[in-house]
């Protein structure tokens, strides 16, 4: 169970990573990341980002590129947020591969 100060922070940091990614993902033409959820650990030192990434296709070889250059990506976010965190969390990012499911399943109903 989350706890309301644990949600602010997800919150927080999901808005700035979604900000980050739509920037960087620009100049790559044809494909969108967007930040589904985001969950912190009690302590708010490490945070688990789950990533929506459209073609579906590409969605494993972005996030493995997005883990390999996390460093960047929480130096970013700690610019962004200075002033509202004191301590900037360790991030992960994972694969939300939710929609897939859901038409999956969609799929299977139609049958």
């Amino acid at each position: 169970m989350e706890t309301t100060r644990q949600h602010k922070i997800a919150r927080l940091i999901q808005k700035e990573l979604s900000e980050i990614f739509l920037l960087q993902t620009k100049a790559m033409q044809g494909v969108l990341v967007s930040v589904s959820a985001v969950r912190i650990s009690p302590d708010m030192s490490y945070a688990r980002a789950y990533i929506s990434v459209f073609p579906s296709e590409r969605s494993a070889e972005i996030v493995k590129n997005i883990n390999e250059n996390v460093k960047a990506i929480r130096f970013e976010l700690g610019k962004r947020v200075r002033f509202q965190l004191r301590i900037i969390p360790e991030l992960k990012f994972f694969v939300d591969d939710l929609l897939d499911y859901v038409d999956h399943i969609d799929e299977l109903l139609k049958k």
